[in-house]
């Protein structure tokens, strides 16, 4: 009796699994790429960018010296540059980041996120990427810089 319970109510919970999550299928747009849309919906089978890129720009030298807002802006603009070279577009958003440091302190500085999407990202385009975010830890003298790669954070170094 108990597993006849057991098998109805796993069973009503496939069903209900079923009616409340929409369908998603797979398609190819005119060129080639995959992308994936809500059956039935506005987006279905619409041109899509499936890959995201950020790239932190901070507001400090040495990890914690404040640098002035225009050169800061200069670091911006030359993400923006490089990313639309690579990627046809970007996006910059400002943000606050803080750490806490080996003194259990909280330390806070601005920072600008800088972002791209992509339909594909290949080899070629990582390293660009990778090797600019080196170039701009030793540029702003930090230990690292942050690169998040489709929703993946790696601190280059």
């Amino acid at each position: 009796m108990m597993k006849k319970k057991i098998g109805i109510i796993t069973a009503a919970i496939v069903v209900m699994l079923t009616l409340v999550f929409v369908p998603v299928q797979q398609s190819y747009s005119a060129e080639g790429s995959a992308t994936t849309g809500i059956v039935g919906s506005a987006l279905d089978g619409q041109f899509n960018l499936s890959h995201v890129i950020k790239i932190y720009v901070p507001s400090t030298v040495k990890g914690n010296i404040p640098i002035t807002e225009e050169a800061q802006q200069k670091y911006v603009d030359q993400a923006l540059t490089k990313f639309s070279e690579w990627f046809g577009g970007a996006t910059a958003l400002d943000g606050e980041g803080a750490w806490v440091d080996k003194d259990k302190t909280l330390i806070k500085e601005n920072v600008t996120i800088v972002y791209a999407f992509a339909e594909t990202l290949d080899k070629k385009s990582i390293n660009q990427v990778v090797a600019y975010a080196k170039q701009l830890k030793e540029d702003l003298a930090q230990a690292s810089i942050s690169l998040e790669v489709d929703g993946k954070m790696y601190f280059i170094e």
